[in-house]
């Protein structure tokens, strides 16, 4: 199921951008749920107590006593930490988009908003999510463990063991070679294999350098082999390209 946050201040955009979400998704099939604010206060709040989004369409300007549509995407990434929601701006200003660049949202709507828009929007979000949102299945001990595939934000090979590194920061691990998690089940869901020892998931890639790949709140950069460096190079390259809104 996709959750999704309408915030807009302009609540005749809000109501409009629900129903035209509601036609688009039932036309495309998915299972969704839509909650709808009327001022940035109400979704910080909902945030607050520990809802999770997977898809937050969020307005630029608000009234005077309300901060900014950029001020709050700050605070979903920096204060309640999460990188794995997609944002999609919306705004009757184009010129604000170049000020979204660190809040890395998924794409940037112009107001008027049409049908079209929306689900040109809706469609590469998909496109995106659709790797991340199956679960990763891992055994340790006696037990099946499962968790958001979209909540990884790497995985490392440490002794004979796989750590995994959550965008909580909390870590577990399973016994494994990192190699055969790869090629079995991290490929096909957007992550890169940059070194023997690391398989980052392409959703938190800041930046990558010539001999290291930075990852989105993370101090320390991860290292790339120096015969992986352009593999993974084209490799990224190719999953921002099929993800890119056509």
């Amino acid at each position: 199921m996709v959750k999704v946050a309408v915030c807009d201040d302009e609540k005749e955009i809000t109501t409009e951008l629900k129903l035209a979400l509601v036609d688009i998704f039932d036309g495309l099939g998915v299972v969704y749920e839509i909650d709808g604010f009327f001022s940035v206060s109400e979704l910080r709040r909902s945030l607050k107590a520990g809802t999770c989004y997977d898809l937050i369409f969020l307005d630029i300007a608000f009234s005077e006593n309300e901060i900014n549509g950029v001020e709050m995407g700050w605070l979903i990434r920096e204060v309640f930490k999460d990188n794995a929601v997609s944002i999609i701006y919306i705004s009757w200003v184009e010129r604000y988009a170049v000020h979204l660049f660190k809040i890395r949202p998924i794409d940037f709507l112009i107001k008027p908003l049409t049908r079209e828009k929306v689900k040109v929007a809706v469609e590469a979000y998909l496109r995106i999510a659709g790797p991340l949102e199956r679960e990763f299945a891992y055994k340790k001990g006696r037990s099946m463990h499962s968790v958001r595939t979209k909540d990884i934000v790497y995985m490392e090979a440490r002794d004979r063991k796989v750590v995994i590194h959550f965008c909580n920061g909390e870590k577990d691990d399973f016994y494994g070679a990192l190699k055969d998690v790869y090629e079995k089940d991290l490929k096909e869901r957007d992550f890169l294999f940059v070194h023997a020892s690391f398989a980052v998931n392409c959703d938190y890639v800041a930046a990558i350098k010539f001999n290291d790949l930075h990852i989105v709140g993370w101090s320390s950069p991860l290292p790339i082999s120096q015969n992986r460096k352009n593999e993974v190079r084209e490799r990224y390259a190719a999953i921002m390209k099929r993800r890119r809104v056509q």
